[in-house]
């Protein structure tokens, strides 16, 4: 994760936080490389159902995924708030459907704590913390447990580059 320390000596973590059914989230702000609005996307045969498709980005080919859908949660149509969070992701360029960005935030390691052992909801392995923030608590996103090796060898034999 990004860090810089505050004046207590505490390390920041660099945050970009979004939502998914009325749940706040946050990744490493290191892994993304830009935040768009929905553009048209194409549907992959054949592809596991959490991909939406793909999409062309400035001559590139992106592999978008429905993070609702990631997550076991019943997905929505897309609307004037829906983002597209484009990352890296071992390797990877990948863009995951968010249902708004929120914003970028700065929070102490220290008010990070271990996931809980039963998370409801969302599998804990893609869970790397839970931030404490005021009222607020923010599930901590480990991009690289995402996806699991097969999944990500199967999205990048759908993507083949344009020549």
């Amino acid at each position: 994760m990004s860090t810089e320390e505050n004046s207590q000596g505490d390390r920041l973590l660099q945050l970009v936080t979004f939502t998914i059914a009325e749940e706040e989230f946050g990744m490493d702000i290191l892994k993304v490389q830009e935040i768009i609005r929905t553009l048209e996307i194409t549907r992959v045969p054949r592809a596991p159902a959490f991909v939406e498709g793909v999409i062309n980005l400035r001559g590139k080919v992106i592999p978008i995924i429905d993070l609702r859908r990631r997550f076991g949660m019943e997905s929505k149509p897309h609307d004037k708030d829906t983002r597209i969070i484009v990352i890296e992701i071992n390797g990877m360029i990948v863009g995951f459907v968010v249902d708004s960005v929120s914003e970028v935030l700065r929070i102490p390691a220290s008010t990070v704590e271990p996931p809980p052992s039963i998370v409801s909801g969302i599998d804990s392995e893609y869970i790397s913390g839970v931030g404490k923030l005021n009222n607020r608590l923010l599930i901590m996103i480990d991009l690289d447990k995402l996806l699991s090796e097969e999944e990500h060898q199967h999205l990048g034999e759908a993507v083949v580059q344009p020549a």
